[in-house]
């Protein structure tokens, strides 16, 4: 509070608050690379499921199980990628949190010079008054009674 009006803190509150935006950036993108994955990992089970060629021949049946031994294989690294997709969510809701946590003590201590200030204001302003009024008393009345 170096002159008495401006926030003394107000470049680590702003810096707080940029951390605190940027930590619910990087939630969002891991968010969103997880509902990514989910997805791919439905349209997987969706393929396996799926049984769309008619075997005819020996060829074909190789060519069907390697098919669906490679999308077994794509599925079993998609859900190893959704564990450290989560992991990922997990950590940067984490960080958000505690981005969140610092620019918190500092918005309230904001909040407190800004209540201040307006109760300085409001003292000094009745202040003025009281001290017309008495100017004016003084110079109608002379001090006297009625």
């Amino acid at each position: 509070m170096s002159d008495g009006k401006n926030f003394s803190l107000a470049g680590l509150l702003r810096l707080r608050q940029v951390q605190q935006e940027l930590a619910a950036g990087k939630v969002s993108t891991a968010r969103g690379r997880l509902d990514a994955n989910a997805a791919s990992i439905e349209r997987a089970r969706i393929a396996l499921g799926a049984s769309s060629t008619d075997i005819t021949s020996t060829a074909t049946l190789y060519a069907v199980a390697a098919g669906r031994a490679s999308l077994r294989s794509t599925l079993a690294d998609l859900e190893a990628l959704e564990t450290t997709l989560l992991a990922e969510v997990q950590a940067a809701a984490e960080e958000f949190g505690r981005a969140r946590t610092s620019a918190i003590g500092l918005e309230k201590l904001e909040k407190k010079h800004a209540e201040e200030l307006a109760a300085e204001e409001i003292k000094a302003e009745q202040d003025a008054l009281d001290e017309l009024t008495i100017t004016r008393w003084h110079r109608d009345g002379e001090g006297t009674t009625p």
